[in-house]
């Protein structure tokens, strides 16, 4: 009880504030890093027009690389799904939000939360053996990477492990949950995991950028 008394305590506080401040850090930082003044004309329908199509766009490769990237995008869909529907989804979760938000919604019935949990692990464990076994992406990848799906697969291990009973008593199962959601959000703003937060910003930047560049978006 100690351990889940200070995970769900002390341990969430810092980890909270942790997120917190380095979420605005690096939030303040992409806003006041300076940037080139681009002189040259908008095409394409114009800047916001650009930036809003490169927004959904991106949603999909383009065609030529749909079907040799089909399988990527698999991985990550199912991954970015299950993780949503998990979080925004559980009842457990749902409550966690409602403590400081004041925002409440019904939950999904359980066995869609267990599927999704579960689709999400093998998605991401899939994703980890094609990233070793993929000569660019393992060239491409470095610490950040293999940290950021650390931090993202424990809670989810955690999870099933809690909610299934299996490995230790619950109240010790539920601490380790909720310690690797701590992990989770002090690294968050550091790492690769701050995509989540700002993909659609960049997107619309890049989208921006192309209308000026002429490139097709």
């Amino acid at each position: 009880m100690e351990l889940l008394d200070f995970a769900r305590g002390p341990g969430l506080q810092l980890a909270v504030t942790i997120f917190v401040v380095g979420l605005l850090w690096r939030l303040v930082h992409l806003f006041l890093t300076l940037k080139k003044t681009d002189l040259s004309e908008a095409r394409q329908g114009g800047e916001v027009r650009g930036g809003i199509k490169t927004i959904f766009s991106r949603f999909l490769h383009h065609e030529p690389f749909r079907e040799r990237t089909r399988n990527g995008t698999i991985i990550a869909y199912t991954m970015h799904v299950g993780l949503a529907t998990v979080i925004l989804g559980g009842a457990p979760h749902i409550l966690f939000i409602e403590s400081f938000s004041g925002l409440e919604w019904a939950p999904l019935p359980s066995i869609v939360i267990h599927v999704a949990a579960a689709l999400t692990l093998a998605a991401l464990l899939i994703g980890l053996g094609r990233r070793l076994q993929h000569p660019v992406l393992k060239m491409l990848s470095n610490f950040d990477d293999y940290f950021s799906w650390l931090v993202t697969t424990l809670p989810v291990i955690t999870g099933l492990l809690a909610v299934a009973h299996v490995g230790a008593r619950y109240e010790t199962l539920l601490a380790l949950h909720i310690l690797s959601f701590d992990v989770f959000l002090i690294w968050f703003p550091f790492g690769k995991l701050m995509h989540s937060i700002i993909v659609f910003g960049s997107r619309y930047t890049t989208g921006v950028t192309f209308t000026r560049r002429g490139a097709r978006v």
